[in-house]
């Protein structure tokens, strides 16, 4: 007997995986367990994906849905992880408490390097892993160093084809090979989620911004958050748009929204804050929207490669300079959209939907940016990206390394080694301030 567990945490991640199975991308099994992870901050006071609106569409692909938060309360999912000594009984439990006997066990998990994943794949030693990736991160590299021991059990990383052309980075130190998720077969997956759809005003072709919550995560302040969705309202009205649709993130505090419907007011624009929770794509199929605003949200990939739709970008160029560390797993997708999509204040480029970078060299960019981050997980990266950086580090590129970083790592760009200890001398800087101050001062 063979029991297949898929690990999902998110309705996109779901869909995914019932795409994956639609095309044939797993081998049949007996039995095919969802193994629901609800991964929020508070998970007992927020609904699970199993709750969410078009779930039953999906559910009819697996055999049986079960709890991972049951099975391991008290415990949450993100930050539990069981001690090495332990792997054995957990298995013997989760083997019992799931009904799985002496099964031979196939697991399909998001986000290996992070618990639920990582868990899971200890606990069941042996089992064949596959990963499958919902999102932008899988272009860049992995954000721990992962065991050996589950790392090469990895035998693919199934993905969609967000940048047609791009590879992603993600597990290539275990040579993982990347596999598409054919887009047809997760796009007609999504279009079954459109019976959900009833309850949705009915609005045509307006622009549709995108609520990421990014406060949340510490990568904005809720003041510099809200004042990005103003920009966004700003922007598309700025572009002729008067019909405006906000999905903000399922999370996000309800001023969010007043803040957004108060600057409506004054723009006169006719603005549509969205209640119900619901996935950006279908909101694609049902109002078919004449252009998508975000920051750096997966969606704005799925509007322009899956569906077609006008994209623009807002507040990359700050996320660029802000995001803490250099590793910060989001770096790769907000390079990714910072470099591929109009920024909304360029009308010119808005209208044409010009691609402001090439696929190939997106790639080498996306590849250098990737061993700046993790020079220890991709250290055969690296006479590679000095090539790059010798040959392309010009005010275009710039925005995506810190010489601070490239310093450190001794890569083209940085400080040279006789000058490093400049930026860290506090006299230093503050002769430099007052030469600013003055030549600022005096001209005409």
């Amino acid at each position: 007997m063979t029991t297949q567990i898929f690990q999902a945490s998110t309705l996109y991640g779901t869909a995914t995986l019932a795409a994956a199975l639609d095309s044939g991308c797993f081998r049949p099994a007996d039995r095919r367990i969802l193994l629901v992870c609800n991964t929020t901050a508070t998970p007992e006071t927020t609904p699970g994906l199993d709750e969410a609106p078009g779930f039953e569409q999906l559910r009819e692909r697996f055999d049986e849905v079960l709890s991972y938060n049951e099975t391991i309360f008290p415990f949450h999912p993100g930050g539990w992880a069981p001690r090495p000594d332990d792997l054995p009984l957990w298995e013997r439990f989760l083997r019992l408490e799931w009904e799985l006997g002496d099964d031979d066990v196939e697991l399909a998990v998001e986000s290996i390097q992070v618990n639920p994943a990582l868990g899971l794949a200890q606990i069941f030693t042996g089992a064949p892993v596959t990963v499958y990736a919902d999102g932008l991160m899988s272009y860049g590299p992995t954000r721990n160093k992962i065991d050996p021991l589950v790392g090469t059990r990895v035998d693919r990383l199934l993905h969609l084809d967000l940048v047609p052309g791009l590879t992603p980075l993600l597990l290539t130190e275990f040579g993982v090979p990347p596999e598409i998720v054919p887009t047809a077969a997760f796009t007609k997956v999504l279009a079954h989620l459109t019976s959900i759809a009833d309850e949705l005003p009915e609005i045509e072709e307006p622009a549709l911004l995108l609520g990421q919550y990014l406060s949340a995560l510490e990568i904005l302040t809720p003041e510099q958050e809200e004042d990005l969705h103003v920009r966004m309202l700003r922007g598309a009205v700025a572009l002729g748009h008067t019909r405006v649709v906000f999905k903000p993130h399922p999370s996000a505090p309800a001023r969010f929204a007043r803040t957004l419907e108060q600057e409506a007011e004054k723009l006169g624009a006719d603005l549509t804050v969205l209640d119900t929770p619901v996935l950006a794509e279908v909101l694609y199929q049902r109002m078919r929207p004449a252009l998508v605003v975000g920051c750096f949200s997966t969606a704005l990939l799925t509007a322009s490669a899956l569906y077609g739709l006008p994209v623009a970008r807002v507040g990359t160029g700050t996320l660029l300079e802000h995001l803490t560390p250099y590793e910060n797993s989001n770096r790769v997708p907000v390079t990714v959209v910072d470099a591929l999509l109009p920024e909304l204040t360029d009308r010119a480029a808005v209208t044409a939907q010009r691609p402001g970078m090439a696929v190939e060299a997106l790639g080498a960019l996306v590849r250098a940016v990737g061993y700046a981050m993790q020079p220890k997980i991709l250290p055969a990266l690296r006479e590679e990206t000095e090539r790059y950086l010798a040959g392309h580090l010009r005010d275009g590129t710039l925005r995506y390394f810190k010489r601070r970083r490239l310093t450190s790592l001794a890569l083209p760009g940085g400080v040279p080694a006789q000058l490093a200890f400049i930026p860290r001398n506090a006299t230093v800087r503050r002769v430099a301030r007052t030469a600013r101050s003055l030549r600022r001062g005096v001209r005409p």
